[in-house]
């Protein structure tokens, strides 16, 4: 099964709306604030999709896989 192509694109577009990292793209995210939410809960929502996906492409060494979505 191929990833969502716009699952990904979000991950690259969108930038995180509250907290230590607001203002930060989610994939720029640091894996140690993923593993944060990972212990505590991700949030609700379409925002918490978002952060338990980007945390599961680090966890798994998948990056590779936003860098021809990133913006040059």
């Amino acid at each position: 099964m191929l990833p969502d192509s716009n699952l990904l694109l979000q991950l690259v577009e969108m930038q995180m709306p509250f907290g230590k990292y607001k203002g930060r793209l989610l994939c720029d995210l640091p894996v140690s604030y993923l593993e944060w939410f990972n212990r505590k809960g991700f949030p609700e929502g379409k925002l918490g999709m978002l952060l338990q996906t980007m945390y599961e492409i680090k966890l798994n060494g998948l990056e590779y896989l936003l860098t021809p979505l990133k913006k040059k």
